[in-house]
């Protein structure tokens, strides 16, 4: 009886697993009504990006160079992305100082549709201090709204346009200082396009912000990057920017080139 049970134990063992190779054991039917598993969340991400480019120009007994560093850290998560971005730009000529000029962004994106055009909600708070542009301190804190006018794998276009209270302590042509406020209009236009499968890539940022006071006092900055992969995290870049501040009449146009490390994780 004992060796009948086993055989017959054995019997039943094998056509179950010959019946599970063939077909489920689990049907979905019968699946319904199991313990569904946890849904998984999605996951943040993570995103730093450091640029270090510039130019060296040595002769006899003189030197002139010009150094840009700038620091990127992203957060995103699901339709929230938060942005934070530290430009240092630093040079002489002939041993006199040109550039010593400072930018710091802090961004907030809501709602931001991801690979679809659509509107977002933006908030920024900032502080640069410029030699070349005559700025002591500048601090500008405002929001508004954005769109993503076209967007697939290869290009990106996108508009914002917003409100900002501007706190400045400037020099003006006559050397003399300038501690005031005032409310400035924010319009942004951003593109994005890559090129050969990811290899190279182009970005373009402009801002036109002009005070509602003042029709003359008016900020424009453009930043224009082109970069060429080297491999996943590593790029071969270059930059053109231009800055003007109308109030104390000084603007600047700086190209640099270098590498970048650009990250996700």
């Amino acid at each position: 009886m004992r060796y009948f049970l086993l055989s017959f134990l054995l019997a039943l063992f094998s056509a179950l697993h010959g019946h599970a190779q063939d077909k489920p054991f689990l049907t979905l039917k019968d699946s319904t009504n199991q313990a569904k598993p946890p849904v998984k969340k999605t996951d943040s991400t993570f995103h730093l990006d450091f640029a270090g480019t510039g130019s060296i120009n040595r002769a006899t007994n003189d030197i002139t160079y010009l150094f840009n560093n700038d620091l990127k850290f992203g957060v995103e998560r699901h339709k929230f992305s938060l942005n934070f971005d530290n430009d240092w730009v630093y040079g002489t000529d002939h041993h006199v100082l040109t550039n010593n000029d400072y930018l710091s962004v802090l961004q907030a994106d809501w709602l931001k549709p991801k690979n679809k055009s659509g509107l977002y909600y933006w908030a920024l708070a900032s502080y640069n201090t410029s030699y070349s542009l005559k700025v002591n301190s500048q601090a500008l804190t405002g929001a508004g709204l954005a769109y993503n006018v076209f967007i697939n794998t290869n290009a990106w276009f996108g508009i914002s346009d917003g409100i900002v209270y501007d706190h400045s302590d400037l020099v003006l042509p006559d050397s003399t200082h300038l501690n005031y406020s005032t409310i400035r209009n924010s319009l942004r236009v951003l593109f994005h396009l890559v090129l050969k499968k990811d290899l190279l890539g182009m970005d373009e940022t402009a801002f036109l912000q002009n005070s509602l006071r003042m029709g003359s006092d008016y900020i424009v900055r453009s930043a224009t990057t082109l970069s060429l992969k080297l491999n996943k995290w590593l790029d071969l870049t270059s930059s053109l920017n231009y800055n003007q501040q109308t109030r104390t009449e000084a603007s600047n146009l700086i190209f640099t080139y270098g590498l970048k490390f650009d990250k996700y994780f």
